[in-house]
């Protein structure tokens, strides 16, 4: 390994460190894929407890969920994100974002629809009120539901049944985040900070747009932790999987 491959590789992953994501159009590209460049980048990443997602047309850096020199605290997020008020809070917006990448995770036919149409934030608020009306049912029939998982089904059906059910006067009510359509839009943010998403009619009827980056996350990184396929099993309805097997 000499000096100029180290030079080349440090350029090419500090550059992923302040972009999150390098697509073809980048100087650094083309360099990454030298054999010798890609393979201290790859050491640089797995030492700093990072990940590289290679696609077709661009490379992304992404942090490993424990065990990184990046990772933070639950604390730190709070600082960094403000609408993140509590823990609880942030349950919630956990399973908003699940029950997202859940729907846009189906057959090539939702993602092709979704990347056109994306889902309105009423759509996801809906979807999300029937998840958690289920959850409850499920938790009547059987009181340890989510423990296995753990997962604190009791505070987020609480948290979200008693959460201000928002009109669709959007324009009045955007800045609240202690309603659904406000948690919802809080959730939204945290993806589109990450250059996951983008927001359209944000004064209106506000919709998300899913960018290819968060569907190459998906394939590339998501589908090969056994928690992300759990939970998203948790947040996909019969009613889901009855729709994406009648558009095979």
């Amino acid at each position: 390994m000499n000096a100029e491959t180290i030079k080349k590789a440090s350029a090419v992953y500090f550059s992923l460190l302040k972009e999150k994501v390098i697509d073809e159009t980048s100087e650094h590209f083309q360099t990454y894929f030298e054999p010798e460049v890609r393979q201290t980048v790859l050491l640089l990443a797995d030492e700093s407890g990072t990940y590289i997602i290679e696609a077709p047309k661009r490379i992304q850096l992404v942090v490993q969920p424990t065990g990184s020199v990046f990772a933070t605290n639950f604390t730190h997020m709070k600082d960094k994100h403000r609408q993140i008020e509590t823990k609880k809070h942030f349950h919630l917006m956990s399973v908003v974002m699940m029950s997202f990448l859940a729907t846009i995770d189906q057959n090539q036919a939702a993602k092709i629809r979704t990347k056109r149409e994306g889902i309105s934030f009423y759509a996801l608020e809906r979807q999300v009120n029937d998840l958690i009306m289920n959850w409850e049912s499920m938790l009547k029939a059987k009181p340890t539901f989510g423990e296995e998982e753990r997962i604190d089904m009791k505070e987020v059906v609480t948290a979200w049944k008693y959460m201000e059910v928002d009109t669709e006067e959007f324009g009045m009510k955007k800045g609240n985040r202690r309603t659904r359509i406000g948690l919802i839009a809080s959730a939204m943010r945290l993806l589109e900070t990450e250059g996951l998403i983008v927001i359209l009619d944000r004064d209106d009827i506000p919709k998300v747009i899913p960018k290819q980056e968060l569907f190459e996350r998906i394939d590339y990184l998501y589908h090969d932790y056994d928690r992300y396929e759990m939970f998203k099993k948790l947040v996909t309805t019969e009613e889901d999987e009855h729709a994406e097997d009648s558009s095979n």
